[in-house]
């Protein structure tokens, strides 16, 4: 899926709350800690990572790709 950023960044837990993979930001949080999302391919284990346009986020089996507002 895509997502399109309004601003400089999103993070994480929100991005992960807004695609609707997580029911919570909290949820989002819990979903970070315990090692199951993935920035560009690495681990993230920062719950308030700033997820930038252009960078892809994996969790759950679903991908987010993260595009600049045009």
């Amino acid at each position: 899926m895509e997502f399109t950023l309004c601003g400089d960044y999103i993070e994480l837990c929100n991005l992960l709350k807004l695609v609707g993979i997580a029911d919570s930001g909290g949820q989002g949080k819990t979903m970070v800690a315990e090692g199951l999302v993935q920035v560009d391919g690495q681990p993230e284990i920062r719950k308030t990572a700033k997820i930038r346009a252009g960078q892809v986020v994996e969790c759950m089996g679903q991908t987010v790709t993260v595009q600049a507002q045009e």
